[in-house]
């Protein structure tokens, strides 16, 4: 019995032993990423500021979006402003500035600190280092006040981006249309024969000739006009719209058009290219209760939320 004993102890030992050494092997985890410093380009003052990224992005959601609106859709904008952030950044910043970003809305993104209230500093806190990412990389973030009815099916349909693939963009109902501004929900817009000319010139580099008709030539499967025939030439909307200004035409998502008396009258619904998150549709997302990921994932399919830091 004494020898049994003595087997099994011995037995006994070899299995402790061989644990700990097992847990000696064992890879140690991996440290968190650290929080990035970037440097931001101030375009009213022509300085360059650095500061950590957390501390720049409370400035940029109080501009992209109105402070008092719900804390859950605030955070959902912070983690798009987050990811557009990193992503512009991996391709080069602002160039023109040598900077990682810059306040300017035509170069990078909308900043305004002097708009953060107490709101927006805790969903940008709540959110702290996540972004969104497909396959392992950074996503486009985009976003936009109205999708209307619904939002556009692709990147290519709603802004004719084809610069890279964006697989996660997908076409849902709108649920901000219930509740945003009238203007939003049906605009019309009117330019003068000469106006339309001179913005299909820029865009073209030829004359349309005499506009005696204009019509929608395509739409994308959201039923926004991809292209547009007026007078002898076919042209891209997205385009179009940047030529006569975002805030006139309002959106490609057009309802009806009519010529007449040397002007040309848009109707369509919506404000914005369409792609990505609808701002109002976020706002009644967090008013329903939902949480600024599960707005995110309305809006964009196939995607994860990651913790980069």
């Amino acid at each position: 019995m004494a020898r049994g004993f003595k087997l099994v102890a011995v037995l006994l030992n070899i299995l402790l032993l061989s644990q700990l050494f097992a847990g000696c092997r064992a890879p140690a985890r991996k440290p968190a990423a650290q929080e990035p410093i970037i440097s931001l380009y101030v375009n009213q003052t022509g300085e360059v500021k650095r500061m950590k990224i957390e501390d720049y992005l409370p400035g940029v959601v109080a501009a992209e979006m109105d402070p008092t609106w719900p804390l859950n859709a605030l955070a959902a904008q912070a983690i798009l402003a987050r990811t557009f952030t990193m992503k512009k950044i991996q391709e080069g910043g602002v160039k023109a500035h040598g900077t990682d970003a810059s306040t300017s809305v035509e170069e990078f993104q909308a900043y305004d600190p002097t708009k953060i209230n107490d709101n927006v500093r805790r969903a940008v806190e709540m959110t702290r280092g996540e972004v969104v990412k497909y396959n392992g990389n950074y996503i486009n973030a985009w976003f936009y006040a109205s999708g209307g009815s619904r939002t556009a099916s692709s990147a290519i349909e709603g802004l004719n981006f084809r610069s890279e693939p964006a697989p996660y963009i997908q076409s849902v109902p709108d649920p901000g249309m219930a509740i945003t501004t009238a203007e939003n929900k049906s605009w019309t817009a009117s330019f003068s024969n000469a106006e339309l000319a001179a913005a299909v010139r820029r865009i073209t580099g030829q004359d349309p000739g005499p506009i005696t008709s204009v019509r929608v030539a395509a739409r994308g499967p959201s039923g926004r006009a991809t292209q547009l025939r007026i007078g002898r030439l076919t042209v891209d909307v997205p385009a179009l719209r940047l030529a006569l200004g975002n805030d006139r035409l309002r959106s490609t998502l057009i309802t009806g058009i009519t010529t007449s008396g040397g002007r040309v009258t848009f109707k369509g619904e919506g404000y914005g290219h369409g792609v990505g998150m609808s701002q109002w549709g976020a706002r009644a997302l967090a008013q329903q209760g939902k949480s600024p990921q599960d707005i995110i994932k309305y809006f964009f399919k196939d995607i994860q939320l990651v913790k980069a830091w």
